[in-house]
């Protein structure tokens, strides 16, 4: 399973491979770990409560109310896919993190 550390690192090498290791990128690097982070909390909170869970109304009665971390991990994947954009890395242009050399 991949780390935030893991794939923060993977970013950072691929910043360096297209030479554009700056500031700006770097900071875009720390929001999307940033985002990486919270969508796991939200899919570990789906994990537990479900996609809805059971409440009690302001009239005291039972009803089941959609679990807004549903909402917010997709808007956190979707501002990840976006800095990945901002970043131009995709599957096109990725160097490999393989360490191994023969």
């Amino acid at each position: 399973m991949a780390t935030a550390k893991k794939i923060k690192e993977s970013l950072i090498k691929q910043l360096e491979d297209k030479g554009a290791k700056v500031e700006h990128f770097l900071g875009l690097i720390d929001d999307y770990i940033w985002y990486f982070n919270e969508e796991k909390a939200m899919q570990k909170d789906i994990k537990n409560r479900g996609h809805s869970y059971k409440a009690t109304s302001s009239a005291g009665y039972e009803i089941d109310k959609e679990n807004p971390s549903a909402k917010n991990a997709l808007m956190y994947n979707k501002q990840k896919l976006a800095i990945l954009k901002q970043l131009e890395l995709t599957t096109k242009n990725v160097v490999s993190d393989d360490d191994d050399e023969l």
